[in-house]
């Protein structure tokens, strides 16, 4: 009989000291805009957030087709 055993991550080998002070900078500007109120929401349902997503997309797609 075979038993596998997945290891499991520790916070020191998930990501290098690089990376993870990466994913810190990130997360203390994203905390930052929520503190500024740079945020969206809150919404209704999800159709409403996929629309609010997908209407920059749109503009794109037409500022495109104008060149």
């Amino acid at each position: 009989m075979i038993t596998i055993v997945p290891k499991l991550a520790s916070a020191d080998d998930e990501y290098t000291p690089e990376q993870r002070r990466a994913v810190d900078a990130q997360l203390a500007e994203g905390l930052a805009d929520i503190k500024a109120g740079r945020t969206y929401g809150p919404f209704d349902s999800a159709d409403e957030m996929i629309v609010h997503m997908k209407a920059p997309l749109k503009t794109r797609v037409s500022a495109k087709r104008r060149r």
